[in-house]
């Protein structure tokens, strides 16, 4: 029994020693963080972002419906999903490491090593804190999966919601559109039936077979893109495009101000820069792995055999040469987190930049929205003139066919406008960091 117990007397009287951990303790390095956005220009009444429900801003319920479904059905979300928790069993699996493992085999027995039978235990010591280092990593990595995660779920429902601005945008259009077809083919069927008595050339008819083939084509375009946008929300909820329908609805909805907040959140807020901050925490603790390595170890096996009964040994090992592995594989590590800082910082700067390119985009369009809307407002108002004064015959049909192309302009410039409005607040709420809350 004394030769049982004497391994793990000697695990008792060394416990103390695993204490020591080496490798320098995590301490996230300082970045550059300005006191304030330099083209934040938002009210002091912005609407602050809701917390998860972001795209709740835009007050769509239609919207609303659609970006829920994102995070339950999007296949690439659920791949992600998947990857957080392969992190989380690494973790287990490291964490094992520091317990005695226990099995059923072979035993060396006895003095001369001879060959038994029995229940068995082993137990690798973590004198210098290896393994606790290496858990310290590994759990690190499962929360930078987490952001990744939560980074990629954000990325996906700013795409619905685009995607919806834009098909609300072409659903816009498409009257204005048919409208000026229907001018253009009207127009064709009149120059044909002029020509014919001898009133017009055929110059004339062939300028508007080319105002109506123009107008049919920009017709059959717009029809195209909101099929196609359609079938780009479907996939990205995780649905085939066949079953997948969204009903025309007008497109008023309004741009809303993004408060963007101070600059130091963004280091919390964001899930690219949580997840670049921990992948550096878990390269600073793979350089404690890395120099546990280096120093020597030792392990301990038991167990209680059919023949010889209990039995135990003690296994240490220091390491005298391993032509340059262990200094190699040291070096690596500390290059690994020089690496981890540099991307960090890199990442807080991209942040930054994202941010006063999204207030710079908000405050420009704004700007030329105003001037839009009045163009489109009249040259819708002309297009009603000129309709009621080709019906009093007071102006004849090519100003009818010109004041609805003139009405097609300005009113899909207006349209898109607001669709690139809108995309610039889901692009400054996108590099907020959404309503994710860590």
């Amino acid at each position: 029994m004394k030769t049982f117990l004497r391994p793990w007397l000697v695990a008792g009287s060394v416990v103390a020693l695993g204490a020591c951990t080496v490798g320098p303790d995590y301490v996230r390095p300082g970045v550059a963080t300005p006191a304030a956005f330099k083209e934040a220009q938002a009210a002091a009444t912005a609407t602050p972002l809701p917390a998860g429900t972001w795209w709740a801003i835009y007050h769509d319920p239609a919207l609303d419906a659609l970006v829920a479904q994102v995070a339950v059905n999007n296949p690439s979300l659920a791949a992600a999903a998947a990857r957080v928790r392969e992190a989380d069993a690494l973790v287990k699996e490291a964490q094992g490491a520091a317990y005695p493992e226990v099995g059923l085999g072979s035993l060396k027995s006895g003095r001369r090593n001879e060959n038994d039978f029995g229940v068995g235990v082993s137990w690798d010591l973590d004198l210098w804190g290896r393994i606790r280092r290496d858990v310290e990593a590994h759990r690190a990595l499962a929360q930078a999966s987490s952001a990744d995660l939560a980074g990629a779920t954000l990325s996906m429902q700013a795409r619905v919601v685009q995607s919806y601005f834009a098909l609300r945008a072409e659903d816009a259009a498409l009257p204005l559109l048919e409208h000026a077809a229907e001018a253009g083919l009207k127009w064709h069927e009149m120059a044909q039936n002029q020509y014919a008595q001898g009133q017009v050339s055929r110059a004339n008819v062939a300028d508007a077979l080319v105002r109506a083939s123009n107008a049919q084509l920009q017709l059959a375009d717009a029809r195209s893109a909101r099929a196609k946008l359609e079938h780009a929300i479907a996939v990205m909820l995780g649905q085939p495009p066949e079953s997948f329908t969204i009903a025309p609805a007008p497109f008023d909805t309004a741009v809303p101000e993004i408060p963007a907040g101070v600059p130091a959140t963004l280091l919390e807020r964001r899930p690219d820069v949580v997840a670049s901050e921990r992948r550096m925490a878990a390269a600073s603790a793979g350089r404690g792995v890395a120099k546990a390595q280096t120093l020597p170890s030792i392990s301990l096996a038991a167990g209680i055999g059919v023949r010889r009964g209990p039995t135990g040994t003690v296994d240490a090992k220091a390491p005298l040469f391993a032509g340059g592995r262990l200094e190699g594989n040291e070096q690596h590590a500390n290059a690994a987190y020089d690496e981890a800082v540099a991307n960090y910082r890199q990442t807080v700067l991209d942040a930054y930049r994202e941010v006063e390119d999204g207030l710079v985009d908000t405050s420009t369009l704004a700007s030329a929205a105003e001037l839009q809307a009045k163009a489109a407002a009249a040259a819708a108002e002309s297009d009603r003139v000129v309709q009621n004064q080709y019906r009093e015959g007071v102006a004849d049909y090519t100003t009818v066919v010109d004041a609805a192309n003139a009405a097609v302009t300005a009113g899909r410039g207006d349209f898109e406008l607001r669709r690139r409005r809108l995309g610039a607040s889901v692009d400054l709420i996108l590099a907020l960091g959404g309503g994710w809350q860590p």
